[in-house]
């Protein structure tokens, strides 16, 4: 499985078989998607429009519903949470997006708001690859993002929807995040680009810090 990370909480992951999932397209950040790229399967955790820039994409499936989902061997569940502390009340509700690929599990929590509870981590369950967002203000902070990489015990953790320096929404940067980990454990990864295979995921460091693909 290939993993390019291309800003915000947009990730490309690519499959052994080709299918392609998009997460969260965007635009108006600072920065912009590449127009026209295709895919297979769109996620969307939420309708605003840092998350939901479908017409940057050219994709068979928009998913944006809870419930679950099977396309070409990859197998994707929605579950609800909630965008906000206030179970919705500021914010609404989040997607939270559980992805089985090539016999790993991918979770990509959207732009979670809610504070860590058992009841979530439940519905969760277990989780190979944890894709998290860090930047706090519409998200879950440093902290709290702590607190559910530690809870969810996943085997890597890719940090996203923080601020680059071109980045113009009032979010926070990584520092916050990565200052609570020990320099060893974490891995930078200047190209945007990772590959995941299930036999290697015990190896190397936890925390992969990526910097967006510019293309």
């Amino acid at each position: 499985m290939k993993i390019r990370y291309l800003g915000h909480s947009c990730f490309q992951i690519t499959a052994k078989s080709g299918t392609t999932i998009l997460t969260d397209p965007y635009t108006k950040v600072g920065y912009e998607l590449p127009m026209n790229l295709w895919t297979d399967i769109i996620t969307v955790s939420h309708a605003h429009f840092d998350h939901n820039y479908t017409q940057a994409t050219h994709g068979k499936v928009v998913i944006n519903k809870t419930g679950k989902y099977s396309f070409n061997h990859v197998h994707i569940t929605g579950i609800k949470s909630w965008h906000d502390e206030q179970q919705g009340a500021l914010r609404g509700e989040n997607i939270i997006f559980k992805m089985k690929i090539d016999g790993m599990t991918v979770c990509h929590l959207g732009d979670l708001g809610e504070p860590c509870t058992a009841e979530l981590l439940e519905a969760i369950g277990n989780v190979d690859i944890l894709l998290l967002p860090i930047g706090g203000t519409y998200t879950i902070d440093a902290m709290q993002a702590k607190e559910y990489a530690d809870r969810l015990a996943p085997k890597k953790i890719i940090p996203m929807h923080f601020r680059p320096t071109d980045g113009t929404l009032d979010i926070a940067m990584e520092n916050d995040f990565l200052t609570l980990y020990q320099a060893e454990e974490i891995e930078k990864v200047s190209n945007g680009e990772i590959h995941f295979e299930l036999e290697n995921l015990d190896t190397g460091k936890k925390i992969i810090f990526m910097e967006r693909v510019k293309v």
